[in-house]
């Protein structure tokens, strides 16, 4: 990649969509609020608890995401988080992000509901990021959960858009969360899934048709249905693209083999985005630099990635009109 290139996808305004707050938890926030908080890790050091970032799959990665969200005790603990991230952003000239949270990993240890909103949201307010959130559901959970989490999350509806899925994606299909799902359409929020990460095209046709969601998190594997390829196209059915949690999970074994270019050939609104980035080596520019990297990509691309975050958005249509102006003002201006 040449340097122009590099500085054009580092600098280009952008949007991120996939986010998951408690994945941007670095070693060092993780035992600093340890301290805080007075709670025993099972690492010596930030060192230690690094290197103990070697994931093999998704399961294995969760396993040591869930311990480190374990420090997450007090509203600012959250704030502390939140902040940090919307600072890294605002540094990758991310100008809108829309967050996911997962009440349930932290309700589950008898933090308060409001603890978590107030801490997440606060931080949101105060940062010169345009930022929002989705409450994501936890699929290896049961569906009487994610009601229940909805029920004692509808105080705090104000502070959030919409709801998504996540978390252990194989034997979790989404019609398993419908109930909840048209609730939260009821509600007006906006709906979104991962799907077609590590498990079935299936499982993105069962988002869509289901639970009716309005974006598929991931959906690399949509690739291998080739009807639904064409529908998700048809549709412009936006993806939220995350290539080092890809490479990282082994969903691809390494960059070269990453399907974006594929994706973007077959007409669909293909996204860029971190997911995990203090687990997954890398915020969002860092994901920008390693595909453009790895991949046939050049200005066209970067250009149409940028203008996609923003189409991608759950933003209200003039603000969403007034940063893809940005966009196309900040490729026009590039020398040719």
């Amino acid at each position: 990649m040449n340097n122009q290139l590099r500085t054009v996808v580092q600098t280009m305004p952008k949007a991120e969509l996939h986010i998951h707050i408690e994945g941007s938890l670095e070693p060092e926030l993780i035992f600093a609020l340890a301290g805080r908080n007075g709670v025993a890790l099972p690492y010596a050091s930030v060192d230690a608890l690094r290197a103990a970032y070697a994931f093999t799959d998704l399961q294995s990665f969760l396993d040591i995401y869930y311990a480190g969200a374990s420090v997450l005790l007090q509203e600012q603990d959250f704030y502390d988080m939140t902040a940090a991230y919307l600072k890294k952003a605002e540094q990758d000239n991310v100008r809108h992000t829309e967050i996911f949270f997962d009440p349930q990993t932290h309700t589950a240890r008898g933090v308060a509901m409001a603890t978590v909103f107030n801490g997440i949201y606060r931080a949101c307010q105060d940062s010169p990021v345009s930022a929002t959130l989705i409450m994501c559901f936890l699929r290896h959970l049961s569906e009487e959960d994610a009601l229940a989490t909805l029920d004692a999350a509808l105080p705090h509806l104000d502070k959030i858009i919409g709801v998504g899925l996540d978390s252990s994606e194989v034997g979790h299909p989404p019609e398993k969360f419908a109930r909840v799902f048209a609730r939260c359409r009821e509600l007006g929020l906006h709906l979104v899934a991962h799907a077609g990460e590590e498990g079935p095209p299936a499982y993105i046709q069962s988002a869509l048709d289901v639970l009716q969601v309005e974006r598929i998190d991931h959906g690399v594997r949509v690739l291998d249905d080739a009807a639904l390829t064409a529908r998700v196209a048809r549709e412009q059915i936006a993806l939220t693209v995350c290539p080092l949690s890809n490479t990282k999970l082994r969903v691809f074994d390494q960059m070269q083999d990453h399907n974006l270019v594929q994706l973007l050939d077959a007409g669909l609104m293909a996204t860029v985005n971190s997911d995990d980035p203090a687990y997954f080596g890398g915020y969002l520019n860092d994901n920008f630099i390693a595909t453009f990297e790895a991949l046939p990509l050049g200005l066209s691309h970067a250009q149409r990635l940028a203008r996609n975050s923003f189409q991608a958005s759950f933003l209200p249509p003039e603000q969403k009109q007034q940063f893809l102006a940005e966009v196309d003002a900040f490729f026009a201006a590039i020398p040719a």
